[in-house]
């Protein structure tokens, strides 16, 4: 009896040890990944303007000038709407598509769906620049570069690919309740909207999370297309402008770090709030259908 308390002891000592060990970890590792936001943060209160040649961290002065600079003397506001515009038509067209195509693919059978699943599978994991250029020349031909609704196109165009994490968590809904509601007269769209969409909470979240999150921080197709018009830059191609050598050794290297901090508020806001729902999304959606 001595000897199994001695053991159950001995084993329980070894478990805090590998958890302490566990927790030094990944504090460690926190620690090092906040550093650039806590410098991105401190930089952007900077009220010295000695751009990015200073060979100290914490400022002299601290100040709110590079957020008043941002707001009354740059373009950051048109950037940031249009960026907002972006996203929000691109989460609410996007969201509506991946439920739609989810559904349809989860719970309806026909010839070719298997093979379509797999072309768009496939093609989904070519990157989107490869078709960069293509792209630029059709809006050019019906006159859509430099306009925001070409941009919402581009990002809303290949929506229906991102449908395995939302078809996963679809085939995780009993197709009893389907049957169910058509036994007692409910089409396709009633039971989609008022019995799938409920449940699907987690999965909504997560599919509004992605689709925002992207056109938000996108670079590549909005400086392709948006080239030549600074009005309809968004703020990643807008704050880009501002990183050359002129720029960043003046004033305006702060006021990119407080632009970033800004920037960054509604994703960490909206992620920090859903995030439940989030994590629920990606574990249910990550089922074999």
């Amino acid at each position: 009896m001595i000897e199994v308390k001695k053991k159950y002891r001995s084993k329980k000592a070894a478990e805090r040890i590998s958890l302490v060990v566990i927790y030094a970890i990944l504090i460690a590792i926190s620690v090092v990944w906040l550093i650039p936001f806590f410098m991105l943060i401190v930089l952007s209160f900077r009220g010295e303007q000695v751009g990015m040649s200073a060979d100290y961290l914490l400022p002299k002065q601290w100040s709110f000038n590079n957020y008043i600079k941002l707001f009354t003397q740059t373009k950051f506001l048109r950037w940031y709407a249009n960026t907002m515009i972006v996203s929000v038509a691109v989460t609410i067209v996007q969201t509506i598509i991946v439920l739609m195509t989810s559904y349809a693919l989860s719970r309806l059978r026909f010839k070719m769906r298997k093979p379509l699943m797999n072309i768009m599978l496939i093609l989904g994991m070519f990157p989107g620049f490869l078709s960069m250029t293509a792209v630029y020349f059709v809006l050019k031909e019906i006159n859509l570069t430099q306009n925001l609704l070409g941009l919402i196109l581009v990002f809303t165009a290949s929506s229906a690919m991102q449908y395995y994490i939302c078809k996963g968590f679809f085939d995780t809904i009993p197709k009893s309740l389907d049957e169910a509601a058509r036994i007692d007269g409910a089409n396709r769209h009633q039971i989609f909207v008022k019995i799938i969409l409920p449940l699907a909470k987690p999965i909504i979240i997560y599919t509004i999370l992605t689709a925002f999150i992207a056109p938000w921080g996108e670079f590549m197709f909005s400086s392709f297309i948006m080239l030549g018009d600074p009005d309809k830059f968004t703020v990643a191609v807008g704050m880009k402008s501002w990183l050359d050598n002129s720029t960043l050794a003046s004033e305006y290297f702060t006021v990119f770090c407080a632009a970033a901090v800004v920037v960054s508020i509604p994703i960490t806001a909206l992620f920090i709030w859903l995030q439940k729902y989030y994590v629920e999304g990606v574990t249910g959606g990550s089922v074999k259908g």
